[in-house]
């Protein structure tokens, strides 16, 4: 380890590890220390970690340590330093939902049985971390579960699609009507606002029918020569005929309806004889009261099975090119990217991410695009971000001289921000690129899941999960993070608790990434489930000593909200047993905690991190620290980074090490304590995904002991 102060940075180096121990690796020969190193010798005075805690005092109490499941089976420093200090093994990934099964629900157990195989070997058991979780699943292959289930279409079957409407219970009436002369004073055409519909009335029959003549309908967008229905609900203040044409004034289909008394939908089949148009009636010659309450114009066709929905149209304006540019920057001219080729190896953007955000599903792409000539070789390529891990689609373009609409077919696709690139490559063919339209492909010959039908799939989904898992440790591993992190650590039960995590409590991208089983299980249902497969298929796959199962959370020493965290786990387990069938054996709390340099701060901290053991102790469950960590906050409330730390400071963090040790002892009654796992071996690289660059482990980067570890020794000793 590097110290900016007293420590030299020559400790790194591997001639000097006599300052302190690398732990199996015993010294070839020695080199004077400066004073500093060697105030780090009384480290090796220490025996290994494991030695510390009393079998007599705790006989089933684990010292356990977190690491990457490969690094042990390689059986390096990594091994030799966990078979020497430790009983137990928790893998940081390996056993993880989507560390086991891909994208198509696929089950992969390879890595958990070298495992526990290796486990075997070493005499460590395994703490199995986790069954179930909302983190690190498989989103895309749990969601494609409990998608709209697709109907059965017959194909001769037909359905009236509606091209035009008017409903005037709530529309006005202001079209063409005429009333002859004859009848100007007995006649009269109007809306019955208390009736919500059109009403013609006339006293005296006209000598012709067309001497009372209006429109009901008009901007009609019917085409010449297709078939259409015109529908219309009528009733009479006696029996009556309507006598109605449908089309323009140069040429209408014409046809009548025989009404009566009672509100009745009436239907004309026609073929229109010619385009738009309005629906004229006449009523000339019928006494009484005539009301309409709609006019409806529809076309029969078989159920579509698939629509187009447009999630994307992009235009151009003159000017320099847009975009990023790719060593290539074609201007926009007449609102087209103007491509000239030039013999070179080209490619441009057509469509940036930030502009065409896509939901999971498939697409299809139009170009409008103009080519001097036919081009071969032109190819598509539509990415989500950049890499081996991104998503990306590459499609040949099939362009010929003219303008032309190209089409192309995007499936299974995750959804994110996809860029569109066009890639002409070398093909000897000016382009122009008018516009880009992108539109989803939905199926409407489907319908939702119910919640039930949802439950019992993902249910289904849950069992073949923990049953694969069982198999492949084979009765080995006897504890379990059964359910891990399902408090949400906001929100009000009813009860006056935090809710449980889900997809409507949290931001959009992690709602999206991540997938909450207890949003479709059910917030008790989801651990009795849970807890209940575990158990049947432990037993059925070689289990045979007890099974401990524990719930595992974070922040349950939280100072900011006076433990309600740890409160409201143990208020949530007390639901889940209330059946009386669900046994929760045990709480593992993370401690993923920092040392502060601000002294009011840090015994804040250590006050609830008592606070949080009596709370568990109270419990009655088996208590494990789970994930046991640290960093380092300055006064300035700054992380500090493991090659900026002082001497000073790694010593309060031994002490604060020792605190919360010696305070699980202290307050966790004997046959509760389960067992402490620290977290970090060694200090984090600056490019880890867990509090990269901080000083988290007990051991350095070259794996000598720290003050730390002194720390964690003396609270296992009660010193």
């Amino acid at each position: 380890m590097k110290y900016t102060k007293n420590i030299l940075g020559t400790m790194l180096l591997t001639a000097v590890v006599t300052a302190s121990c690398v732990d199996d690796k015993p010294l070839a020969f020695e080199v004077e220390k400066p004073a500093s190193i060697a105030g780090m010798e009384y480290l090796n005075d220490y025996d290994v970690l494991k030695s510390y805690v009393s079998s007599s005092a705790n006989p089933d109490f684990k010292l356990g340590i977190a690491l990457a499941a490969s690094d042990y089976i390689a059986g390096g420093q990594v091994t030799q330093l966990a078979n020497s200090n430790f009983v137990e093994m928790t893998a940081g990934n390996a056993m993880k939902y989507a560390s086991c099964v891909n994208d198509a629900g696929e089950m992969n157990f390879d890595a958990v049985e070298n495992f526990v195989t290796a486990a075997k070997a070493g005499g460590l058991t395994i703490y199995g971390h986790t069954l179930a979780w909302h983190s690190q699943q498989r989103p895309k292959y749990l969601n494609s579960l409990i998608k709209d289930k697709e109907m059965d279409i017959d194909p001769d079957e037909k359905l009236d699609i509606e091209d035009y409407v008017i409903d005037y219970s709530t529309s006005g009436y202001d079209f063409w009507n005429e009333v002859n002369a004859e009848v100007s004073e007995t006649a009269s055409i109007g809306k019955n606002e208390a009736e919500g519909c059109l009403e013609i009335n006339n006293s005296v029959a006209a000598s012709q029918n067309y001497y009372i003549q209006y429109h009901v309908a008009d901007n009609l967008p019917t085409e010449t020569g297709k078939e259409y229905k015109l529908k219309m609900m009528i009733k009479g203040s006696a029996e009556g005929k309507l006598s109605v044409g449908v089309g323009p004034w140069s040429g209408r289909a014409e046809g009548s309806f025989m009404f009566d008394t009672e509100w009745k939908e009436y239907e004309l089949p026609f073929k229109a004889v010619a385009n738009g148009g309005h629906v004229m009636a006449q009523s000339g010659t019928f006494v009484g009261t005539i009301q309409i309450k709609y006019v409806k114009i529809t076309h029969s066709e078989t159920p579509a099975v698939e629509v187009e929905q447009e999630v994307t149209f992009k235009t151009y304006q003159d000017g320099p090119f847009p975009f990023y540019p790719m060593g290539c920057e074609p201007p926009i001219i007449d609102g087209c990217i103007h491509f000239v080729p030039d013999g070179e190896w080209r490619q441009f953007f057509i469509l940036p991410g930030g502009e065409n955000k896509l939901e999971e599903g498939n697409y299809v792409m139009y170009l409008d695009i103009k080519s001097d000539k036919d081009a071969s070789n032109v190819v598509l390529a539509m990415q989500n971000g950049w890499g081996e891990e991104h998503q990306k689609f590459e499609v040949p373009v099939p362009i010929k001289a003219g303008d032309q609409i190209i089409k192309l077919s995007f499936s299974n696709v995750d959804g994110g921000d996809y860029d569109v690139i066009l890639k002409p490559q070398t093909a000897d063919a000016t382009l122009d690129i008018k516009s880009v339209q992108v539109c989803k492909v939905v199926k409407m010959n489907s319908i939702p899941l119910t919640p039930q039908e949802k439950k019992e799939v993902l249910t289904a989904a849950m069992n073949n999960w923990i049953e694969g898992m069982m198999k492949a440790t084979d009765g080995y591993v006897t504890t379990w993070d059964v359910v891990n992190e399902a408090i949400s650590g906001g929100g009000d039960d009813g009860e006056g608790f935090y809710t449980l995590q889900s997809a409507s409590n949290v931001s959009a991208d992690d709602a999206k990434n991540n997938f909450y089983w207890q949003d479709y299980l059910g917030n008790e249902d989801y651990v009795r489930i849970v807890v209940a497969a575990a158990r049947k298929y432990y037993a059925e796959n070689g289990g045979t000593a007890p099974l401990k199962l524990f719930i595992n959370d974070y922040n349950l020493e939280s100072d900011w909200d006076n433990n309600k965290k740890v409160k409201s786990l143990v208020h949530w387990i007390k639901k889940w047993e209330a059946d009386n069938v669900t046994k929760i054996d045990g709480i593992g709390t993370q401690m993923h905690v920092s040392c502060y340099a601000n002294e009011v701060t840090q015994k804040s901290k250590e006050e609830h991190v008592v606070k949080m053991f009596e709370i568990l102790a109270e419990s009655g469950k088996l208590v494990k620290i789970s994930e046991l960590d640290m960093g380092y906050v300055d006064e300035n409330g700054n992380n500090v980074k493991t090659e900026n730390m002082t001497e000073a400071q790694h010593k309060a963090m031994a002490e604060y090490y020792k605190f919360i040790v010696k305070k699980y002892f202290e307050i966790i009654p004997a046959p509760q304590q389960y067992g402490i796992t620290q977290w970090c071996i060694t200090d984090a690289p600056s490019d880890s995904g867990w509090r990269g660059g901080e000083p988290v482990g007990l051991w350095d980067s070259n794996y000598n002991r720290k003050h730390t570890y002194a720390g964690f020794a003396d609270g296992l000793a009660g010193k």
